[in-house]
């Protein structure tokens, strides 16, 4: 990104910042044979994820059916979703039936999830997160599948090392996480026995200016809250670079399953990132918690010999997303609980 928008608190605006094609996937949907589903179309990325593909197909001068499946979708998100050709259709993936009744189509993208929000509903958890994995994998074992995951399959480690690499064996603490191992280990299963091409896209932390990491910090300076240092580093990537790469993975997809990191390049302390967004709105940040030494982390270099280097950098998101919460943007509550330790997810809920 040359230069930071003037987005004035605008969603309209934003969502079209989120939805800006890569060249490089404009030229991919000129390569890519088939046409889209994307099933978790209604979740936070969803939208913007199906909206860069129609874009990315407009500027390629390709037609291609783009379908946003969900079992619940709002009025706003259909109609902006319409407006660029995409078309949406409802559809509870838990029932075999249903699935088994969608578009049959070369290339699908896998969002759907129950992200945190599970203790005392662990079954719904794994429902979401491990079940409705093998309906979809029985349905569209003739696709090739990107699969939405995240970087909490891994173990924490260290906030002075390298991050998590692909080549780490997982070690998931809590339901949440060992049901979203669950979710991959389904679709590699599909993938070895009826060969279809699978990339496990382990995404952490997608940020956009009314979520994420930095939104969250943000928040608790603006309003003059604690922030919460146990764990004191975090990964995120700009929404709009996490979507590009998800449509570029289509074509990374192989038998065996592969795997991709999926965050930005640089480490941030939650401490400093604090200190930063004092400074912007004139306040003394406080925190609390003692510093474990241990994250959520996960090492991108893979990625960035794909695809580059993401567009959109740590201390520009900082910028927009203080810019934003000056000029009374909106903020959604979906936190993304990245300091929580233990596995042990109280509220939140929702789509991954």
């Amino acid at each position: 990104m040359a230069s930071i928008p003037d987005l004035r608190g605008s969603e309209e605006t934003l969502e079209q910042l989120l939805s800006i094609p890569y060249p490089e996937t404009v030229e991919m949907m000129k390569r890519l044979e088939g046409d889209l589903l994307i099933l978790g179309v209604g979740g936070k990325i969803g939208p913007s994820l199906a909206a860069t593909a129609a874009n990315a197909c407009a500027k390629a001068g390709v037609q291609k059916r783009i379908i946003g499946v969900d079992k619940v979708l709002t009025a706003e998100v259909t109609e902006r979703l319409t407006r660029l050709g995409v078309e949406t259709q409802l559809c509870d993936l838990s029932e075999y039936e249903q699935v088994n009744d969608l578009p049959r189509v070369r290339n699908v993208i896998f969002m759907a999830g129950r992200k945190f929000g599970q203790v005392g509903s662990e079954p719904l958890t794994w429902l979401m997160n491990a079940v409705i994995p093998g309906n979809v994998g029985q349905a569209f074992r003739g696709s090739r599948i990107v699969v939405f995951s995240t970087g909490c399959v891994y173990e924490l480690v260290s906030t002075d090392g390298i991050g998590s690499l692909e080549t780490d064996r997982p070690k998931p603490v809590g339901e949440y996480a060992n049901s979203c191992l669950g979710r991959e280990r389904v679709f590699e299963y599909y993938c070895s026995t009826f060969k279809t091409p699978v990339l496990l896209f382990r995404l952490n932390y997608a940020v956009d200016l009314r979520y994420g990491v930095i939104v969250e910090i943000a928040k608790q300076v603006y309003d003059g809250k604690p922030v919460d240092i146990t764990v004191n580093a975090a990964n995120v990537i700009w929404q709009g670079d996490a979507v590009n790469r998800a449509l570029l993975c289509l074509e990374h997809t192989s038998c065996p399953a592969a795997i991709l990191n999926i965050t930005g390049r640089q480490t941030l302390r939650v401490d400093a990132v604090a200190q930063q967004f004092g400074q912007i709105f004139r306040k003394t940040p406080s925190f609390c918690g003692s510093n474990s030494g241990k994250a959520y982390l996960s090492n991108a270099d893979r990625s960035f010999r794909l695809f580059g280097l993401p567009r959109v950098t740590e201390t520009q998101m900082i910028q927009m997303v203080a810019e934003w919460m000056k000029t009374g943007g909106a903020i959604l509550d979906k936190p993304t609980h990245f300091n929580v330790t233990d596995g042990q997810f109280l509220d939140g809920g929702g789509k991954a």
